[in-house]
Order: C-alpha cells, then structure tokens, then sequence
C-alpha cells in the first residue's frame, strides 16, 4: 500500500529521494527543476502509473528491457514459481534445472551459418557490460590458451556503445562517457560505423556499408596477427543515436574476421530478441559470431540477467589441468534461478503469440505513423529497422554531436513536453525514437505517434 498520493507526498518523495539517492545517466544537478523526477507504483501493458496516478505510455520500454508488457503475468507467475522454489545457489560447482533448460532453450535458437560450428556454450553474467566484459576476456585468453599470445587488441566502430564497466567502456566511441576514463582504459582500433545516414550522396545503404567493411579490412591488413576479435552492434548502434546499417556489413565483417584468424563478438543486448524484425540481428545477414552478448530483453524486463553464447572451440581451449587456463571469471549472481525463469517463460511467450509475425505488423503501422513526420521543417530523416524507429533532426547537439540522452536544448524540451502529455520519450541527442513493448496497440501507437508531432513543434518553439 502506497500513501504517496496527493501533491504534498509527491514533493516529500522527491524531498526523500534527492537526500539518498545518485540516479543513473543524470546530471544530479539537472532534478528536481528543468529534469523532472517521476516516482512509479505500478506498470500494466506500455503503460507506467506514477504514485499520484498519472499514466505514461513507456515508448522506449524503460531502457530497452520490457518486450511483452510492464507486469506480464505469464513471467510474474514463472518467478513468483521459482521464488517458491530456489531463490538462488551458487553457479560454480552446482547446478539447477532453470539455468539448464535456458542455456538448451538459447542455443536452440541462436543464430546459425551454414558451413559454421554453431554456438555451443553459454556463460551467464549479470548485465550487459558484464557480458561484453566476459566476451573480451574469453576471447583474448581463448587465443593465448592455444598459444598465439600476440593477439592482444580488439577492433570496434566508431560511434559506438557497449556498457560502462572499463573494458566496455573501451569499446565505446561516445566522447562524454568516454573521455573522462581514458587514462583507464583499453586502447582498441575504430573502424569506421556502416551508418547509412553518413552515406555519400547517391549511396545506397548496401554501399555503404561495403565500402566502409573496405576499411574494416584495412585496418586488420595493417595489424596482421594483432586482433583479437572484432565487436559490434549488428544492424543498429542503439546508444550512438539509433544509426542503422545494412545487413551486408555483417557477412563481410564475418569474412574479414575468418580470413584474419579473429573472432566476432555479436553484442545484440539492445537488439536482441525481436527488435530488428527476427529474433536476432544477425540473421538478416546470415552470419554466426564467434560469441554473441545477450541482456535486457532476455528476461522480458524482469529481472537482471545476460548471456555470452560462444562456440564449442573457444570452450575446448580453456580445458586443462591448470587453473590458470580455466576461465575465472564469475558473479555472485550467475545463472539466477529467478531470472532464468523470466527469461525462459518470455522465450516460451515469441511461440505462444507469435510475436515475431504480429511485430511486423506493429512495425508496419509504426511506419505509417511516423511517415508524416517526415514533412516537419526539423525532421532530417526517419528510420527504421524492425521494432526500432528513429527521428533525427536538424538540431545542434547538446554535446559536439554526440547521441546523448536528453543532451539539453532540444532533447529536453522534447522530453519534458512528452512527459507532460503522458509519454516517456528520451531522446539521444537530436534523435527521438520508438522502441515499445511489442503489445502496444494501434490505439496507443497513434497517441505516441500525436504527441511525439507536438513534441517536435514544442522543442524548436
């Protein structure tokens, strides 16, 4: 029960908050005035209810993690089973039948190559960074295992996001995360992003994307033997502003990596699990990495839990008699029974609704909304891959360019104009974009669709 209700407990809470509490990807300073904080009690479907019980419609699906609903009751009940159950056992040296029966369910699905080994092993962590942290690790010590110890850099491209623990970190290009770490951190080799929105004029999508796997490769010529793997976003560069690519940058970044003896570290924890329009990205360019990094929709937005898929090949190298060729790396958390669970349930619910096809037709008519939008004097482009649709404009961003959420300026008004119509939109940078939960409605499409066009006028008023 909640006594959060009427305007004075409202300002207590925000008075409570600020006193405790270091909000993650906020400037602290920015609350309670220009940025304001929202206290939430419940969620049902896309929709949020603040404690003074106003509604917003989560067009983003709180950070990319919900696909199927806030409080889907189908994952409630699998948790709320296990929580009857095994809360929690240690992964190192126990076992239990959630974690084996996801790590079968994954694999089964992953993405697979013809004439390729498919993705074998799988490894859990607690987090996307902390996935990308392990798919570095192994790699790196995969290589020294089967003594080629001079493969000790890794390639990634340029506008970038890949977490914000170090060795993440590294692997990003967005200066205000990066910068202020570098002394700390890894040191790789940028290739330059495929985003089709930096094509030359007259360049098709496809072009540009070979032309850019062109300096993919030339970069791995100029290294020989130096690269360990190559990590990268496949199809769209979520933090770095919703940039898309075409699929053909995967098959001939697959190829590069084959020809140079590297692996492909897949990161698909944003678009993962049905939001590029399959079920993984990397289908639509027919590849199979060598490790594929899986988090947020895993669980269908539950609860915290990512995966690192690798190959049969990679795990055969850490088998030995010494400890030291064993991969150490561990969280307290891995292979938690309850977020096994969540995630094993909102597996079963792609099967059960036939999401991937209903998605398409959502997609569709997420397509036709935004078209109009396209008219708006400010509107640079529209974009879209799948469940993921991108507006960017023709603003200055609050940061040098970069894709910062709610950078100031423009993104702010935006957001804070769509907050008071009901709708969480968070802008990166001069980009808006729809990422929902795949149950959002044509109704609550065309309200999102309205106050997204208003939100526009609102922000270059």
């Amino acid at each position: 029960m909640s006594i959060f209700k009427t305007p004075q407990n409202l300002a207590e809470w925000h008075r409570r908050d600020l006193a405790v509490l270091w909000h993650p990807c906020t400037q602290m300073r920015e609350h309670p005035n220009s940025l304001p904080l929202i206290p939430i009690r419940r969620g049902r479907g896309v929709w949020l209810e603040g404690v003074d019980g106003t509604r917003y419609l989560d067009a983003i699906s709180s950070w990319w993690t919900n696909l199927f609903g806030h409080a889907e009751p189908r994952i409630a009940e699998a948790v709320a089973a296990q929580a009857r159950e095994l809360e929690h056992v240690i992964f190192a040296g126990f076992s239990h039948e959630p974690g084996l029966h996801l790590a079968e369910s994954l694999l089964a699905v992953a993405p697979r190559q013809t004439g390729r080994a498919p993705l074998a092993r799988v490894f859990y962590a607690d987090n996307g960074s902390a996935a990308i942290e392990v798919a570095l690790k192994m790699s790196f010590h995969s290589h020294r295992n089967r003594g080629d110890q001079q493969r000790t850099r890794f390639v990634a491209l340029s506008n970038s996001y890949h977490g914000e623990t170090l060795g993440a970190l590294s692997m990003g290009d967005i200066p205000l995360y990066r910068r202020t770490y570098a002394p700390l951190l890894l040191q790789p080799l940028f290739a330059p992003s495929p985003d089709a929105f930096a094509a030359e004029p007259g360049e098709s999508a496809e072009a540009c994307a070979l032309r850019r796997a062109d300096a993919l490769a030339g970069i791995f010529e100029a290294h020989p033997g130096e690269i360990s793997a190559l990590i990268l976003e496949p199809l769209v560069q979520c933090a770095g502003g919703m940039r898309m690519h075409h699929p053909a940058y995967l098959r001939r970044a697959r190829a590069i990596c084959d020809a140079h003896g590297a692996h492909l570290i897949a990161d698909e924890i944003a678009v993962g699990f049905g939001r590029t329009g399959t079920l993984f990205a990397c289908e639509q360019g027919g590849i199979a990495p060598d490790f594929l990094c899986l988090s947020k929709g895993l669980t269908g937005g539950f609860m915290p839990l990512s995966a690192v898929l690798t190959t049969e090949q990679v795990y055969e190298a850490f088998l030995d008699d010494s400890r030291e060729r064993a991969f150490l790396h561990s969280h307290s958390y891995s292979g938690n029974p309850l977020a096994c669970a969540a995630a094993l349930a909102s597996l079963a619910i792609f099967d059960e609704d036939n999401v991937l096809a209903r998605n398409r037709v959502t997609a569709a008519h997420m397509a036709a909304l935004a078209a109009p939008l396209a008219e708006h004097p400010h509107v640079a482009e529209i974009r879209q891959t799948g469940m993921i649709l991108a507006i960017e404009t023709r603003a200055t961003s609050g940061d040098n360019g970069t894709a910062v959420e709610i950078a100031g300026g423009m993104g702010l008004r935006a957001y804070r104009h769509a907050i008071s119509r009901g709708v969480l939109l968070r802008p990166l940078g001069d980009v808006l974009y729809w990422m929902p939960p795949y149950c959002i409605d044509e109704q609550e499409l065309r309200y999102l669709a309205d106050v997204t066009a208003t939100a526009l006028t609102e922000a270059f008023r």
